[in-house]
């Protein structure tokens, strides 16, 4: 894939993180002009990593343009597991049965939240999200946090082992444990949003516990 200059490179990442975005939004972004946006977004079309569509009709007039990302895309992040690991997942599963991969995702699990509990600072639950999100967008996963209706929402905006949990759906389940365990018993973590259901993004909504 050809190398991206950074103008480029910040606008596929503000793509990823909005779901979408016009032309004028984007330039807004980035203090620049419109006709310098869309000469980076045409040349991103042009390479299949962007794509537009109409956006919803407001008032009179056509729609908007609106811009975002395509699968392409995803192969500029980073990708920590590949063909290797969904190999060794199937070999597994074929020769030592589906137990034995659960055993092994447990394992994985185990060493994933001592890591998370030694990373996260003491402190109140909204800086643990942030030390969460900070720590996962290290391995890969873009995270943020954004407030809502009182509660967080720790979103991820790049699943870098997308293919092996694709093969292996007991990966993503072990994390959401894994989010509830390193966070304590004073919140509560759900799943709102799910990459692998048919979503742009896994999102996690961390509420207080009743």
């Amino acid at each position: 894939m050809t190398e991206l200059s950074d103008a480029k490179r910040r606008i596929i990442e503000a793509l990823k993180r909005a779901d979408s975005a016009t032309a004028l939004e984007l330039a807004e972004t980035f203090s620049t002009s419109t006709t310098a946006v869309r000469q980076h977004l045409d040349a991103l079309e042009q390479a299949g990593l962007v794509e537009r569509f109409e956006g919803p009709i407001i008032g009179r007039g056509r729609p908007a343009i609106h811009w975002r990302t395509t699968a392409l895309s995803r192969e500029l992040f980073p990708d920590r597991h590949g063909e290797l690991t969904v190999e060794l997942i199937e070999s597994i599963r074929s020769s030592l049965g589906e137990e034995a991969l659960d055993r092994v995702i447990d394992q994985r699990s185990s060493e994933q939240l001592a890591a998370y509990k030694a990373a996260l600072p003491a402190g109140t639950v909204p800086v643990r999200v942030r030390a969460l999100a900070d720590r996962r967008t290290a391995e890969g996963y873009l995270a943020e946090v954004v407030d809502a209706d009182g509660d967080l929402l720790l979103i991820e905006h790049h699943c870098p082992i997308c293919t092996a949990a694709t093969a292996c759906q007991g990966l993503c389940r072990s994390e959401l444990e894994v989010f509830r365990a390193a966070l304590g018993d004073e919140v509560t973590v759900t799943r709102e949003q799910h990459l692998l259901g048919g979503d742009t993004r896994c999102a996690y909504r961390i509420s207080a516990a009743s």
